[in-house]
């Protein structure tokens, strides 16, 4: 073949790339019940946990705050009703959800407060539920706190002189999880890591990411040490703050692991972040919990934008799965600021637009995502007036900011849940804090399409 052949191909195979983001049918979704749990929901810390803990989010400012109730939450400049610091830890930032053969559901608690400065008092857990779908009430069965009692993280922890050592926000920033053979995987952010907890909370072990034989780290990988003098060199790092593992899958005999990054990884060399043809892609790689290391196999997620992130990810079966992209926009179209308003604190400047599920497969003979099928978040059916929240234009909207739970349930049903970013985030009403949702979404066709 010749070489100008060889740049036909080339250009025309980059063509045929940049429209994998856009390929997707849209199919419809159908609200078969909603779940509410009230945003002011907490829980106690464990009675042997240091008193640091007993009360959470001191550090959300900058300084130490220790007035409970004397920091009021914004969201963006709207005041959202909800103050910090807490009596107690929220039950708030559910990050990763997990649908189990007895009917229950496991959802995770994030960092805390949304960064490893501010979230020092915040405890890291997972709490399991039965979901009353027909009340849309959350029923708590089960609170699993993290810890690493056998000093299995090679970096200081904040609690590090205590006995049994429990975790904060400010040593990992959970996002997703999955169980194997009785373990608690979890995807992580700071490092970026995968993270091994045994069946009671306890670390044992942590996994640096590898992409393409390198260890890829975040501006929060402990390891990091900034120069020592203002004209020093900056140490490198592959991924922006807050963009590591987002969402995790599992192959369904349980043997891989699937963590997907949610943002592109820098690449040195080229000085830019790692797309195709213009559109940033994210990494999916696959991690062998037997031989617990990176198998070296990896697939393209192509962002529909580059603005946009995803919000979580679990498989369908051994080639289809599901993940949420979404843009960084709350709030509905029905609040929307007027033109000249002169007060945009009660009202939304820019409401959320872009809030998809996308089906997906990963196919063996390639390393791009294809994108299958979509539902819109943004415009949900409600033919049973089962929701619980204010539809606009007759449609039930997810308008969150953050969108980090997505599950399937059985053949015919999903579920999506919001991160509502405790209390931070005012999606619904431009002054008041969120409360955390669940959405049993009845979508068959969407889960049938190109089968």
């Amino acid at each position: 073949m010749t070489s100008k052949s060889l740049l036909t191909l080339a250009i025309a195979s980059l063509s045929i790339l940049s429209h994998v983001a856009t390929a997707a049918v849209e199919y419809p979704a159908t609200l078969e019940s909603h779940a509410i749990l009230p945003a002011k929901t907490f829980i106690d810390a464990p009675f042997d946990a240091p008193e640091d803990l007993k009360v959470s989010g001191k550090y959300t400012t900058g300084q130490y705050v220790s007035e409970v109730g004397s920091v009021e939450g914004k969201s963006y400049n709207r005041p959202t009703g909800v103050s910090l610091p807490f009596n107690g830890q929220p039950v708030q930032g559910s990050s990763g959800i997990k649908y189990m053969d007895d009917g229950t559901y496991w959802i995770l608690t994030d960092n805390g407060y949304g960064s490893k400065a501010n979230s020092p008092d915040a405890m890291l857990f997972i709490r399991q539920y039965h979901i009353d779908w027909n009340t849309g009430v959350f029923k708590p069965i089960k609170t699993i706190f993290f810890n690493d009692a056998d000093h299995v993280m090679t970096h200081r922890i904040v609690h590090e002189g205590t006995d049994n050592r429990y975790l904060t926000g400010a040593d990992f920033d959970l996002e997703s999880f999955q169980f194997i053979d009785g373990d608690i995987w979890i995807g992580e952010e700071f490092g970026p890591w995968l993270l091994q907890f045994d069946s009671t909370g306890k670390l044992k072990s942590v996994h640096d990411t590898v992409v393409d034989g390198d260890i890829k780290r975040s501006p929060d990988h402990p390891a990091l040490k900034l120069a020592g003098a203002p004209d020093g060199d900056t140490p490198n790092y592959d991924t922006k703050r807050s963009k590591g593992f987002e969402g995790m899958a599992s192959s369904p005999n349980e043997r891989y692991l699937y963590p997907l990054l949610e943002g592109a990884i820098y690449d040195h060399k080229t000085k830019a972040y790692e797309s195709v043809n213009g559109q940033n892609y994210l990494r999916i790689l696959e991690f062998d919990t037997k031989r617990k290391q990176y198998t070296g196999k990896s697939w393209k997620y192509v962002l529909d934008s580059n603005e946009y992130a995803i919000g979580d990810f679990n498989m369908i079966d051994d080639t289809y799965g599901l993940i949420i992209e979404r843009d960084n926009l709350e709030g509905t179209s029905d609040q929307v600021c007027s033109n000249n308003a002169q007060d945009t604190t009660k009202c939304f400047e820019n409401p959320a637009d872009y809030k998809r599920v996308y089906k997906v497969a990963l196919d063996q003979n390639s390393d791009i995502v294809r994108k299958v099928a979509y539902i819109d978040l943004m415009s949900i059916e409600d033919p049973k007036s089962v929701s619980k929240k204010p539809l606009v234009n007759s449609k039930l909207t997810f308008p969150f900011f953050t969108i980090e739970n997505v599950d399937i349930v059985d053949s015919s049903h999903i579920v999506v849940g919001n991160d509502n970013n405790l209390p931070f985030s005012s999606s619904r009403l431009p002054n008041q804090a969120d409360d955390s949702e669940l959405a049993l979404l009845e979508v068959k066709d969407f889960l049938l399409a190109a089968k």
